[in-house]
């Protein structure tokens, strides 16, 4: 009877460290979205716009990787330029809906400048999975932000 008490113990308590470490994520990834779209609000106070980065980096067509909050954001900031985002690549695709293609990593990626990576809290793994399907320069907008 002790040990599968013992045993009832140790899964709950390794069930409740798994869901505080998720919980822990999801709570970072917040954080950082948070403290970018603070960036870029400051950024847009100073005048400073995305626009002149691409410009001034020789970017005229991209792929925006991730069309979430940030995602939907970066479109709108750009669709009235003269950056033309070709396409956009999410992992849920044939879920979504926009303006623009939205293609997932499966399929063919027609080629651009660059292809700015907007869930920046997933980068490293992103930018190994896109390195491997394009040739495009890959971007954290993050960085884009901060460079600014």
């Amino acid at each position: 009877m002790c040990l599968g008490m013992i045993t009832g113990i140790i899964i709950t308590a390794h069930a409740n460290i798994k869901d505080n470490h998720k919980w822990k994520e999801l709570s970072d990834k917040h954080l950082a979205l948070m403290l970018l779209f603070n960036r870029w609000i400051t950024m847009t106070q100073e005048g400073k716009t995305l626009v002149s980065y691409f410009h001034n980096n020789h970017i005229k067509t991209i792929a925006i990787y991730g069309m979430s909050y940030l995602g939907r954001r970066l479109y709108a900031e750009l669709k009235d330029s003269d950056i033309e985002v070709k396409y956009a690549i999410d992992q849920n695709a044939k879920e979504l809906f926009s303006e623009i293609n939205i293609l997932s990593l499966d399929d063919e990626l027609p080629l651009v400048d660059a292809v700015i990576v907007t869930p920046v809290y997933y980068f490293d793994r992103i930018y190994n999975e896109l390195g491997q399907r394009t040739e495009a320069e890959i971007l954290s907008l993050e960085t884009i932000l901060y460079e600014i």
